[in-house]
This record gives C-alpha cells, sequence and structure tokens, in this order.
C-alpha cells in the first residue's frame, strides 16, 4: 500500500517535509537526502511510505523486544488508555508503575530492592550519578569529599550534562568538555585495540589492572564506577573479557564507591540473560534500565538501587535528605502497563530459554563473515554484534572517517530488505529476541553481501 491517508501526504510529501522541518539525531542534515519514511511495522519488519518492508535489524535502536504491534501490548496500552493515561508520580501512586516495580525488585539480582523512575537512558544514568553523590553525604559515615566519578574509555552512557560526563567518545563528548564534571578515566577492555598491545590468548586482564590501579589511588575521592556491563555499546560492540566486571566489582568493594551498572542497552535479554551482571554474579548498586524496558514501545526509564543507598534517603522532612530529582512523566502509566505486558511476554513465551539456538544459528551465519577482505573484527555477545570494517585486516588501520564505509554499507543493506545503522566503521547487528531462524540468515546473508559490495569496490 503506497502512502497513507491518515498522514494526509503522499510518500513525497513526506519526504520533502522530513528534510525541511526535522532536525534528526546523530544526523549531518546537510547531507540528509534519501530519507526512508516509516508509516507502519509488523512483527519483525518495518514499512516505508512506499509499501516496502524492512527487516528491523537494530530493533528501532536496540529497544524493541517482541516485534511490532504485538497484540498483548498493544492491548495493555489500550486498556490503560480507558483508565488513565498519565497522572504524576511526585506524592502520588498509579497501579502500573507500582507493580512494574515490584516486578523489577523480583527479576534484578540481589538487593535491589527500590524502583526509581525516569523517562530514558540517560536520565536513568544521571539519576544514578546524582543518587551516588547525595548518597555519600548521607550515609552513617559520611564522606562528602567522594565526588568524582570513575568511567571506561571510549563510555557512551548517555546526552544530558551528567551522562556526557561520564561518556568517552570525542566525537560526541568533546565539544561539551567545558561544561562537565571531572572523571576520572580507565582503559576500556577492547581486545581487538588493546591498550596495552597484548593479544587475548596471552593476557591476564592487565587492563583490569590498570582499572585497579586507578581506583585504588583514587580511593575516597570516589562516588561511584559508572559502566555498561559485558558489552560497551555505543563504543563500538565492545565485548569485555570474561571476568572484568567481577573485577571492576571488588575494585569498588575495596575503594568503597558504588559501582553503577548502565543495562539500557544490555539489559532485558541481549546478552543472553535477563540481565548482562547475572553472567558473572555481580550485584551492582546502581542498575540503570531503559530501551527495552517497554518492549520498545514507549519511553520508560528506571534506576535501581540496593537497600543501603535507599536508606540513606530516609529522615525527617526538616533533615533534607530527599532526592530532589525527578520528571514529568515519570512512571507514566501507559508505558508502565506496556512494560508490565512485555514482562509477561518473557514468560508465556519462554523467551529467554529461547534464545540459545538463536545465538548459535546467528554465531554461524556470521563465521563466513570473519573471513572478508575488510572485516577486522566481529564481536559478539548473546544477540549483539558489532562488525568492524577496517582499510587494512593486517594493520587494522581503520578507513578515514569522511569515507563513511559503514553507512555505505548500510545503504546497500537496506537495499536488500534490511535495516542497519553502523557506529562509525562498525557495522551493528541487534534483533528484537523474537527473530526467526530464517530472519537470522537474512540478516546475516544480506549484511555480508553488502560488506562485500561496499568494500570490493
Amino acid at each position: 500500500m503506497a502512502g497513507d491517508p491518515l498522514y494526509g501526504h503522499s510518500p513525497r510529501e513526506l519526504q520533502a517535509l522530513d528534510r525541511s522541518v526535522v532536525w534528526h539525531p546523530f544526523t549531518q542534515m546537510a547531507e540528509y537526502a534519501d530519507p526512508l519514511v516509516v508509516t507502519r511495522a509488523e512483527g519483525n519488519y518495518l514499512i516505508d511510505a512506499e509499501g516496502r518492508r524492512y527487516l528491523d535489524g537494530v530493533s528501532s535502536l536496540w529497544c524493541n523486544l517482541h516485534g511490532h504491534r504485538r497484540p498483548e501490548i498493544d492491548q495493555a496500552v489500550r486498556e490503560q488508555l480507558d483508565r488513565v493515561a498519565h497522572t504524576t508520580l511526585l506524592g502520588l501512586g498509579s497501579p502500573p508503575s507500582i507493580e512494574l516495580a515490584r516486578r523489577l525488585v523480583a527479576l534484578a539480582p540481589g538487593d535491589l530492592g527500590h524502583v526509581f523512575y525516569s523517562d530514558d537512558g540517560s536520565t536513568a544514568v544521571e539519576a544514578a550519578l546524582k543518587i551516588a553523590c547525595q548518597y555519600h553525604r548521607q550515609k552513617p559515615q559520611p564522606e562528602p569529599q567522594r565526588t568524582r566519578f570513575v568511567a571506561l574509555e571510549h563510555a557512551y552512557h548517555g546526552d544530558t550534562l551528567g551522562s556526557v560526563s561520564v561518556g568517552g567518545i570525542d566525537l560526541f563528548h568533546a565539544t561539551y568538555r567545558p561544561l562537565l564534571v571531572d572523571v576520572a578515566r580507565v582503559p576500556s577492555p577492547f581486545c581487538y585495540r588493546c591498550p596495552m598491545g597484548l593479544q587475548r590468548d596471552a593476557c591476564h586482564l592487565e587492563c583490569a589492572d590498570r582499572m585497579d590501579r586507578v581506583v585504588d589511588d583514587l580511593g575516597g575521592e570516589i562516588a561511584a564506577l559508572v559502566m555498561e556491563p559485558l558489552v560497551q555499546g555505543a563504543a563500538g560492540m565492545i565485548v569485555h573479557p570474561e571476568g572484568y566486571l567481577r573485577r571492576v566489582r571488588r575494585a569498588c568493594d575495596r575503594a568503597g564507591c558504588l559501582l553503577i551498572a548502565d543495562e539500557v542497552a544490555v539489559g532485558f535479554g541481549r546478552t543472553g540473560t535477563m540481565f548482562a551482571c547475572q553472567q558473572e554474579g555481580v550485584v551492582p548498586d546502581l542498575l540503570c534500565l531503559a530501551k527495552g524496558l517497554t518492549g520498545g514501545y514507549l519511553p520508560l526509564a528506571a534506576t535501581l538501587a540496593r537497600d543501603h543507598v535507599y536508606q540513606a534517603f530516609l529522615a525527617e522532612r526538616a533533615a533534607k535528605r530527599t532526592f530532589f530529582h525527578g520528571h514529568t512523566y515519570t512512571g507514566n502509566a501507559l508505558a508502565a502497563a506496556a512494560s508490565l505486558a512485555s514482562l509477561d511476554i518473557f514468560e508465556q513465551d519462554r523467551v529467554l530459554e529461547a534464545l540459545p539456538v538463536k545465538i548459535e544459528r546467528l554465531s554461524c551465519a556470521l563465521a563466513p563473515l570473519a573471513d572478508l577482505a575488510h572485516v577486522g573484527d566481529v564481536r559478539r555477545k548473546g544477540l549483539m554484534v558489532g562488525i568492524e570494517l577496517v582499510a587494512d585486516c593486517a594493520s587494522r588501520e581503520p578507513y578515514p572517517y569522511e569515507v563513511a564505509v559503514g553507512d555505505k554499507v548500510c545503504a546497500a543493506v537496506r537495499q536488500r530488505g534490511v535495516i542497519l545503522r553502523p557506529l562509525g566503521d562498525v557495522v551493528v547487528l541487534m534483533p528484537p529476541l523474537s527473530i526467526t531462524l530464517d530472519e537470522i540468515d537474512l540478516l546475516a546473508g544480506a549484511t555480508g553481501d553488502a560488506i562485500r559490495e561496499v568494500t570490493e569496490s
């Protein structure tokens, strides 16, 4: 079906309007020449204004879990609309937000017993940073000097100023450095481009040794260390070696600082378990969730706090220990209803139990890509994949930024009926958890063909 009368414009008119009035994120608008306008979706597919179908290979920016127009989530949102769409959570409660908090606490590891809602991944991290700073001022033995944060190189935690401060991608963050707080950096455990120049099969987590030294040296200055467990997503799908997360937890315990786990991208089954921290038996002090929380339907985020952190904020009003932070749409009822339906689907479809077969199929389907002339590294954890393209595999020399090879590959794969979005020259695959085995073959095959077309020409 070409066009859609609900929008009142032809496909060409929609494209022209898009170019003229919408400022797209992370998009150079001077070169935005051929917009693809999505008007509908079905299952794991997006449908454009001309009626063409595309496999949603990046889950609509890593958030869709169970496919589009999932009847159970649609119905949950409709039923909530018949009750109330939104009320403030500032001093009021709502059944969907209460029940969702109860279920998140039950799912989370350890004693992460209290849920603070916000709007998106950046605000979930922002809340965690402020909670950590205030916690040290209000805990039974206060340490107000703990105002510094430790973060990984290449980190990305969102686009609000606190989240940008702990970010470490110069392309995104360097412009705003004059506005940001001071953060200590530790090397990313990036095995393909090891900061110590080592090979993974011969190393002993020397990157964790460097992390230990930074944390131990700063000690009583640190409020918290913030990191994405197991995979640094926007850094280019950097998959951490086994054991690194456990080392970070031990370092934080020695230093007496909090561990903030940003599971905005890696949570809700993406790495093969509900939460990435569970794979190394780690309980963070603050756990940040968003993206897949609603199944990819509506904006909602949550920052879960351990009991000892939460207790530091409890006192009589005059003590002024309240967490003075919040958002208009905190705990939105429609988003919470969608989240509850998404969690129901995890149970009824046994989503996590079905993942190992899909993960193995994806691993096998990607194997031939590692032999392509300009594929430097294929990184995967669960259903999260980064394929790093390089000008020369032997030297690992990257392509010049302006060549935009990753963009060209994603344009070529679109012609094969798949939507992807690169991170520089790292082609990212992160399909919905509902992807079928045949769709996995389509995803990997179309990606390989597009890489060959672009790099071999």
